[in-house]
């Protein structure tokens, strides 16, 4: 299992939701965001977890994990790089839906997930995918696809079947861009340490 992410550094990450964040509280959102994605992928029965990450890891990496460093280049250079280091089904997620559960996941990482599929989608609501499962890690399914536009998840898709690939539909998820999706998701997970530190940011502004 792949989990790819940023290092939470105010200014490097989830400026969209500043403001009305301030960037160091966009960072704290995305470091519990990123923790929570964390220990659904840890309650998960892969062989192997893997963070591909662009930074340094933090006191919010739980043990489990080997880390990666990200290649240099596009996302989708990025994200086919981290698929060609694993041998094997594989599903990746980001960061950015920390509402997962182990439950949304287990039709991919179940003991018969890839009985009759050769990948898994999971379409984000903005138009990307919030995850990608290959029962074989081919890099070239993912080079060359536009990430970061409305039309990246359907490209994605589109580039499985085009392959001759039998897709594995997970849900539907928000990703966190901006302070509404922010709302949104933590409705959707309120006990999770995303929707814990929104509340807190929440309280501290009313003051």
């Amino acid at each position: 299992m792949l989990v790819i992410a940023k290092e939470p550094i105010p200014g490097r990450v989830k400026t969209r939701l500043a403001p009305p964040y301030t960037f160091a509280e966009a960072a704290s959102l995305a470091e519990a965001a990123l923790a929570d994605t964390l220990h659904a992928a840890l309650a998960m029965p892969a062989h192997r977890r893997v963070l591909v990450l662009d930074g340094h890891p933090g006191p919010w990496l739980p043990p489990g994990f080997e880390v990666v460093r990200q290649c240099d280049g596009g996302l989708d250079e990025r994200l086919a790089a981290a698929f060609a280091a694993c041998q094997g089904p594989t599903l990746l997620i980001g960061m950015d839906t920390p509402q997962v559960t182990p439950a949304l996941l287990a039709p991919a990482l179940g003991t018969d997930g890839w009985q009759d599929r050769d990948a898994w989608f999971g379409p984000a609501a903005d138009g990307g995918f919030w995850a990608l499962g290959l029962a074989e890690p081919d890099p070239g399914l993912l080079r060359g696809v536009p990430m970061s536009t409305a039309a990246t998840g359907a490209a994605q898709r589109r580039r499985l079947t085009d392959a001759g690939l039998r897709v594995g539909d997970l849900p539907m998820l928000r990703d966190v861009d901006t302070a509404e999706d922010a709302e949104r998701v933590a409705a959707d997970a309120p006990g999770g340490r995303f929707a814990r530190t929104l509340a807190r940011l929440s309280r501290a502004s009313a003051r």
